[in-house]
């Protein structure tokens, strides 16, 4: 008997055998499936259960329509529209498990759509030429998106690509299987944060948010993690955040490739989830280590991180941008904002006597982030480092203070 139903979507009028393949693959293994064909010329060799004309018409247009367009893009736009209606319409009506679609960029395009519909913790793998491309911005992937390499795939079955297939196939089954739902019994909160040589606050916020009924969840603020974190606020997943690593904000307006999106500190006040907000190492912007340094950060100060990864320190008219950038998109919010601006530094490297300490940058930073902060904003000027018991506590004042006020609901 067959535990979990697996939905497989892609391309069946060019795609057929490699489709086919990861479900027999899945079947193989003791699962279900059903299918969903997104192309718009040709036909599958065996009907799906889920017909292209089924998806484009979810969408509100027509097969006809897509092919009328003369231009691929809109045709396949037409067709991810109505894939992830249809999808999300299929899980809300308990039809499938997990999700697998495949694909080479206009099969991904799609997915990513498909992939954005489903909610947090169904398992959700994309199978693509091109996974792990720069290609992909940061703020099409969902929170739990899983992706896997279609190696030597482009164009028919071969063992190479047997290889990917068959892993995705049960990967997205044993995923299904093992998949635990979140728990909704205790309210969430997002927190952001770097590693703990750089920020540690979470060591102490975390047991006491949790001794108030609180689960936490902690985002790494390095781009993914961002995205994440952006991705679950805009689904309004949080009962509040305690945003206090914005630093990929910085990487973003500075032209980093380490970016969570432009959208970077606006998805929860644009949802009216209440903000506790620091901006956590502002003054660096993070670039990719293994790569030449670009020219605009030649006469920068430099902190290898590891291999991968390289911090820029910022130079005071830089600091200012990150500072206006921040009144921006706080501005934006539509529910209630405290902004904690710890006067001692905002990140363990910039304590005085510390590698990257610029004490003259700080005071920069911080008159230009008073002097614009938008009026819908709570400044609290915190006496210490953000990696002092007085943070933490000064953020915890603030939060049972919303708590009592039934701002945040426990």
């Amino acid at each position: 008997m067959s535990d979990k139903t697996i939905l497989v979507i892609g391309t069946y009028d060019t795609k057929d055998d490699e489709l086919g393949f990861m479900a027999d693959t899945i079947r193989g293994q003791g699962g279900q499936v059903i299918t969903m064909d997104v192309s718009v010329l040709g036909d599958p060799s065996q009907p799906t259960d889920y017909s292209k004309h089924q998806v484009a018409e979810e969408g509100g247009s027509s097969i006809k329509a897509a092919i009328d367009t003369g231009d691929e893009n809109h045709a396949m736009q037409i067709m991810a529209q109505g894939a992830a209606l249809l999808t999300a319409r299929l899980y809300a009506e308990g039809r499938f498990d997990g999700m697998v679609v495949l694909g080479g960029t206009m099969g991904t395009d799609l997915a990513l759509d498909v992939c954005a519909a489903l909610p947090l913790g169904v398992p959700k793998y994309i199978v693509s030429t091109v996974s792990f491309s720069p290609l992909i911005p940061a703020e099409r992937l969902a929170a739990d998106t899983q992706m896997i390499l279609w190696a030597g795939g482009l164009y028919g079955l071969n063992s190479v690509c047997k290889a990917s297939l068959s892993q995705a196939a049960g990967a997205v089954l044993g995923a299904a299987r093992a998949a635990l739902a979140p728990d909704r019994g205790k309210p969430l909160i997002g927190m952001t944060s770097l590693g703990k040589s750089a920020l540690k606050y979470m060591v102490a916020l975390k047991p006491a948010l949790e001794e108030r009924g609180f689960e936490v969840a902690v985002f790494h603020a390095t781009g993914m993690g961002g995205r994440a974190f952006e991705s679950l606020a805009a689904q309004g997943a949080f009962a509040c955040v305690f945003d206090f690593c914005t630093q990929e904000l910085g990487n973003h307006i500075h032209g980093s490739n380490i970016s969570a999106g432009a959208d970077r500190l606006a998805n929860a006040g644009k949802h009216g989830t209440p903000q506790l907000v620091a901006p956590g190492c502002y003054d660096l912007v993070d670039i990719v280590g293994w790569k030449p340094l670009p020219d605009k950060w030649a006469d920068h100060m430099q902190h290898a991180h590891n291999r991968l990864l390289t911090s820029i320190v910022l130079d005071h008219e830089e600091r200012k941008e990150v500072a206006r950038a921040h009144s921006r998109q706080l501005a934006t919010a539509v529910g209630p904002v405290a902004l904690l601006l710890p006067q001692d530094g905002l990140g363990e490297w910039d304590r005085v006597g510390a590698d990257l300490c610029d004490q003259e940058g700080l005071a920069v930073f911080l008159a230009e982030i008073e002097a614009t902060c938008p009026d819908n904003v709570r400044r609290i000027n915190v006496d210490g480092h953000i990696n002092d018991a007085a943070f933490c506590q000064a953020a915890l004042a603030v939060f049972d203070e919303w708590c009592a006020a039934g701002i945040v609901q426990v």
